[in-house]
């Protein structure tokens, strides 16, 4: 069967090595062939890049079709609920779609349980975001010998470097008299997490080209359905555009120097350039939830909020707010909860990708414009 593994993380491999081991002894993994991936853990970098696989074309090219029984279904499986509701817009019912992280789980923190394995041991193909983002599976997918073509849906699309901005002060803990030798290695694991930005799904334009390239693997792995996966793609299409005029529409209700965003963690990127607006800073100066910020961020985070007048300080749902919660009562602002990196519950009020920018777009404009 087909491998494509696109964007594996080295420092995932290490954090599962243990995790690994007992998989192979029993039996529930089969060792994978040599690493095909990039270490996303770049050096600070400004430059906008596509993710980077030159092969990549050639080897999407060359996916043969799956000998498909009668009414057989594609076994699909998405790593994130946001991915998977994009697979699900294209693949319609032609598809048996398995969602890997459930509802409100951190994609950087997530541990795969056996019945998640099975579901990658089985599957045909497998949708990541890749980019870093799943930081704790990327090592056991890569690892899958039975598993289908694997494909993050970033590849191809433009990304924009982590800037890092906010730097760890050694000096300042040092003063406070933490500076040993644990306190060193968490500072360099909360800004280990350089490289491009996997945040792309808060740009409409990143996710319609997931689209495009999950039709494509659909298509190429089932041909017979491939004029429904064409027709699924084209009507999503249509309706993200329609979404990005909305957009536009309820960001111009919020005025130029209105647009200011504090956040937990820096996963704005792609949403600020997108609509103008101005990251002042993060909580949590990292692409990744695992981070920790140290006292000297927080009180210059907290400077800054009052500098620029900073109405609201944002927070994801699948991230703890206990430090941002402190820092909003400090600065005297208020705590938005927006989703970030996953969907609300079936009947919440971002359970579609479409609900969902919808919902933090008009969340944040209306606490900015107050």
């Amino acid at each position: 069967m087909n491998f494509l593994h696109i964007q594996c993380s080295r420092y995932a491999r290490l954090r599962c090595a243990f995790v690994l081991i007992l998989l192979l002894i029993t039996g529930c993994v089969s060792p994978a062939p040599a690493d095909m991936g990039r270490d996303p853990e770049a050096a600070d970098m400004t430059d906008d890049h596509a993710e980077e696989d030159p092969a990549h074309a050639d080897r999407l090219s060359e996916l043969a079709a799956l000998n498909l029984a009668a009414g057989e279904l594609l076994q699909v499986v998405a790593s994130t609920n946001i991915i998977a509701d994009v697979v699900a817009q294209v693949g319609g019912e032609r598809i048996d779609l398995f969602t890997l992280i459930p509802v409100g789980a951190d994609p950087h923190s997530f541990e795969p349980a056996p019945r998640d394995l099975l579901a990658l041991n089985e599957a045909h193909a497998i949708f990541i975001n890749g980019l870093g983002l799943e930081e704790q599976i990327e090592s056991i997918i890569d690892s899958l010998e039975g598993a289908g073509v694997v494909v993050s849906v970033n590849t191809g699309v433009e990304t924009t470097e982590f800037d890092g901005a906010q730097s760890y002060d050694e000096e300042e803990e040092h003063q406070e008299g933490i500076h040993d030798e644990d306190a060193h290695d968490a500072g360099d694991d909360k800004h280990s997490h350089g490289g491009a930005d996997p945040h792309t799904w808060f740009s409409i334009h990143a996710v319609e080209q997931w689209v495009d390239q999950i039709e494509h693997i659909l298509s190429a792995l089932d041909p017979a359905n491939a004029d429904i996966y064409a027709t699924n793609a084209a009507a999503y299409l249509v309706e993200l555009e329609a979404l990005a005029e909305e957009l536009e529409a309820i960001v111009a209700e919020l005025p130029a120097e209105k647009r200011k965003l504090v956040t937990d963690h820096d996963s704005f990127g792609y949403f600020a350039a997108v609509y103008g607006f101005e990251v002042v800073g993060a909580v949590v100066p990292s692409v990744s939830t695992l981070a920790s910020p140290s006292a000297g961020e927080l009180a210059r985070l907290q400077d800054q909020i009052e500098e620029e007048g900073v109405a609201a300080i944002f927070v994801g749902t699948t991230v703890t707010p206990d430090i941002v919660q402190q820092l909003a009562t400090d600065a005297g602002v208020r705590v938005v909860i927006l989703f970030t990196g996953s969907l609300s519950a079936e009947h919440g009020p971002a359970a579609s990708y479409v609900d969902f920018m919808r919902y933090n777009m008009t969340a944040i404009v209306n606490a900015l414009k107050e």
